[in-house]
């Protein structure tokens, strides 16, 4: 491994990597079933490992060490171009962890053959220029327990064949340019806790086989073109912890069924079309931190149930068209302070008795009629411009000139008929 390390020729210093006393930073060995110490582990890229060279290129010969069971490249390949390499022949039939992250330089499609390491229980190939579909042949390592192929440039669908990774309990594959709907089979895939498919350009509707994701904690579905009615059995998640997706066409009506996830601290869908009122179901998500809802087109009274959340610290309803009187007092308005958004609702004001000096949520104080009524806030006027005061100015000059040009006229003296100038202050 001395042609990936950029410290000392540790092939001639130390020939043997195994040996108690002489061994390689970066390597680690275990005793195998022969009793002999055999190359078992191998990290470089990061502190406290070796770096590794800035020549380095991916040594495929690894895969010929058969008792090697993981592979940490972080940050390795980032000046010549390389490309992952597993020989049809490799004996490494104990690997369980392939990891390569933050490989620049690592290039070309995940190859066919990485199906060969059927004892493979981690693949992470994140944030390295890999591009062209997701090979069929992944789903064929049953034992894949996390797989990581996010931040690349994968094209194409997300096979369907992901049904047969039934320990699958993290999936990323996330900041691709993935494209098509997101299979039904994933339903199948029943250990699953995390499951991150942002920022792709996946497209339909959510799928409902998805209810059967009975452990998933976290989902995020942000920034796809996916649109529609979410699926009826979403209150069938009762683990889910954190659910992310905003900015997806959806234009639809915030499902009711969100009241049920009493599990949910995150709650982001901004960005969105979202339609009609806010349900009041969303009052009983007592676990709730964050909630973000800005930017739709949401109408109605902010729930009065939403002042009991007692977790929250983060709360965006900006850029709706929400009515009404603010149902916050002013200790929920001191503890949220800048996290409280609800500005661009031009209807909706606040209770005077509860706005707080130098707490800014982005609404006006409610006014008040003869009777002492609570009226809303009305539309803000816009200041008439420079040009437009000038004009009305002008305006009134000629209004009060009209009278005397006409006794003028009327006593025979002799006025300039010729065209005026316009006043060089409008011009």
């Amino acid at each position: 491994m001395d042609s990936m390390s950029s410290d000392k020729n540790w092939r001639v210093v130390a020939p043997n990597p195994c040996k108690p006393g002489s061994s390689w930073p970066g390597i680690e060995c275990k005793p195998g079933k022969d009793n002999h110490l055999h190359v078992s582990r191998l990290d470089f890229g990061i502190t406290p490992y070796p770096f590794c060279k800035n020549r380095a290129t991916f040594p495929s010969l690894i895969f010929d060490l058969p008792y090697l069971q993981s592979i940490f490249f972080f940050h390795c390949f980032n000046h010549t171009k390389t490309s992952l390499s597993i020989p049809f022949t490799n004996r490494a039939s104990s690997l369980q962890q392939l990891s390569l992250r933050a490989n620049q330089a690592l290039v070309g499609p995940i190859p066919a053959q990485i199906s060969s390491l059927k004892s493979l229980q981690i693949l992470t190939l994140s944030q390295n220029q890999h591009h062209g579909r997701i090979p069929q042949e992944i789903f064929s390592i049953t034992s894949l327990i996390h797989l990581d192929l996010s931040y690349n440039s994968l094209t194409g669908t997300i096979p369907g064949q992901l049904g047969r990774l039934t320990n699958l309990v993290g999936l990323d594959l996330s900041y691709n340019s993935l494209m098509g709907q997101i299979p039904s089979t994933i339903g199948q895939l029943g250990l699953l806790q995390k499951l991150d498919l942002s920022s792709n350009l996946l497209t339909g509707s959510v799928p409902s086989s998805i209810e059967s994701l009975k452990v998933l904690v976290f989902m995020a579905l942000s920034n796809n073109r996916l649109r529609g009615n979410f699926p009826m059995g979403l209150a069938k998640l009762q683990s889910l912890q954190y659910f992310l997706m905003d900015d997806n066409p959806m234009f639809t009506t915030l499902p009711s069924e969100f009241g049920n996830l009493v599990k949910l601290q995150e709650l982001r869908l901004a960005n969105s079309g979202y339609l009609g009122p806010i349900p009041q179901s969303f009052s009983q998500l007592q676990n709730l931190s964050t909630l973000s809802l800005q930017n739709n087109k949401l109408t109605g009274e902010v729930p009065v149930g939403l002042s009991s959340l007692s977790h929250i610290y983060h709360l965006n309803l900006s850029r709706n068209m929400l009515s009404g009187v603010v149902p916050f007092n002013s200790a929920f308005l001191k503890r949220l302070g800048r996290n409280l958004d609800l500005s661009g609702n031009p209807w909706l004001c606040l209770n005077g008795s509860e706005a707080l000096e130098g707490v800014k949520i982005g609404v006006s104080v409610c006014g008040r009629d003869k009777t002492g009524s609570t009226v809303m806030p009305l539309k803000k006027s816009v200041a008439p411009s420079s040009k437009f005061c000038k004009l009305v100015n002008l305006l009134s000059v000629i209004a009060c000139s009209i009278p005397i040009y006409k006794e003028l006229l009327d006593e025979g003296i002799e006025t300039d008929t010729s065209r005026p100038e316009w006043p060089s202050a409008f011009s």
